[in-house]
């Protein structure tokens, strides 16, 4: 068995990635198997190599080996595609076709997008996959073929099976053993070493001297989130190599072909399920955001107005903070007379001193006071009435500490 190091050199991979060896190592491990495949991996990761690996390290290696795009073949047809039809079996059949798992028996077929494959023929490949029976478009004979399937994906099946778009039991019998190829930003240490390389074979393609990197633009270059992963860098230095004469690449240079990053300031939520705010918009997220900050907001004030009820906080806080206690009151979910008495509304014995500080309105505001008085009696009367005179359920109803009950029922002499 080739050893990893010989297998990038065959196949031309390149990095030292940890994640990157070992996707190539279970390619390796279940090559001499007939086991069925199923590679993921975002776009340009270098999905297309791994079933080579599978194919030329396997007993099919003097076999035929095809790569199909499933996303690129139109759905009416691509059933023909892959099974073959009779002659006359839809319009434009002018003579038999053999399909490509009747080509590639004995060999190996990699289905490539293979999420795109449309429901009916996701039934067809399963069948084979199962029994190794298929039929051709527009005939009835049932024929075999012996053909190791290899398949990849850029999208999560898992996602597509709960939304119904892919089967459940094609899934499981693709996923027998998963290969996955890690996206360039989780093999940072490989990304200036493949930059280097493909600018070198460009320079030598057009003839070019070599670029020389700056600490700055590989420092960059690593930074970079690379989206479009190896397939975007290789892009990125042919870009390069091409248009810059000076050889020397700085970070400056190297900002003027990358494309600008969105700056998004919402932070990204996420938890083990990765299911809370998938597929959630950016609107979506400000707003779940902003009712968690709503909720918190009001969770504040009702921990404040909780120490407020406590006959330990000092008269002369609530005095100082007058404007802002009233405002809590106001938004409080308890009912406003409530907090306007328990608030603003001093003890006999402070009257005086609270008349001084509002000389403007003093015969208002004690005819506010009786008001609020009476209609404060006549809640907590109704709250114990309600729960059979027991204090504490009355106290939850109202909002309030027991304690401060205690006391309201004893200055009213509620009995």
């Amino acid at each position: 068995m080739m050893d990893i190091q010989s297998i990038k050199q065959r196949f031309g991979i390149i990095g030292y990635s940890p994640k990157l060896d070992r996707a190539i190592d279970v390619a390796r491990q279940v090559a001499p198997t007939d086991i069925t495949v199923l590679i993921s991996g975002e776009s340009g990761t270098g999905k297309e190599a791994f079933p080579k690996i599978i194919h030329h390290l396997s007993s099919r290696k003097h076999g035929p080996y095809i790569a199909v795009n499933c996303g690129a073949i139109p759905e009416g047809t691509i059933d023909s595609e892959l099974f073959g039809h009779e002659k006359g079996s839809f319009t434009g059949a002018h003579d038999a076709r053999k399909g490509y798992f009747e080509v590639v028996n004995g060999g190996t077929i990699f289905l490539d997008e293979v999420a795109e494959l449309p429901m009916l023929t996701q039934v067809r490949l399963l069948r084979i996959l199962e029994s190794g029976e298929f039929i051709k478009v527009g005939a009835s004979k049932v024929l075999k073929t012996d053909v190791r399937v290899v398949a990849a994906t850029n999208v999560d099946l898992q996602n597509a099976v709960s939304e119904g778009r892919f089967r459940e039991d094609l899934y499981y019998r693709l996923n027998t053993v998963p290969i996955h190829v890690p996206p360039l930003r989780e093999r940072k240490e490989d990304i200036v070493m493949l930059f280097k390389k493909f600018s070198a074979d460009f320079a030598e393609k057009y003839r070019m001297p070599p670029l020389h990197l700056s600490q700055d633009a590989e420092q960059l270059l690593i930074s970079h989130r690379w989206s479009g992963n190896v397939r975007q860098l290789k892009n990125l230095a042919e870009q390069v190599s091409v248009i810059e004469r000076d050889r020397q690449i700085t970070a400056d240079t190297l900002n003027k072909y990358l494309p600008r990053e969105p700056d998004n300031p919402l932070p990204v939520l996420f938890n083990d399920q990765n299911a809370e705010t998938s597929g959630l918009s950016e609107r979506e997220i400000l707003y779940k955001l902003l009712f968690e900050m709503k909720r918190d907001i009001t969770d504040m004030k009702k921990i404040i107005m909780q120490m407020l009820d406590d006959d330990q906080v000092s008269r002369s806080f609530q005095e100082e903070h007058a404007h802002l206690i009233e405002k809590l009151a106001k938004d409080r979910d308890l009912p406003q007379v409530y907090h306007e008495q328990e608030m603003n509304v001093p003890d006999e014995e402070d009257h005086d001193d609270l008349v001084d500080n509002y000389e403007e309105a003093p015969h208002e505001y004690v005819e506010e006071n009786l008001s609020i008085q009476e209609k404060e009696k006549d809640l907590i009367e109704r709250a114990l009435e309600k729960h059979n005179g027991r204090r504490k359920k009355a106290a939850k109803e109202l909002g309030i500490s027991e304690r401060t009950l205690y006391r309201k029922i004893k200055e009213y002499g509620i009995g």
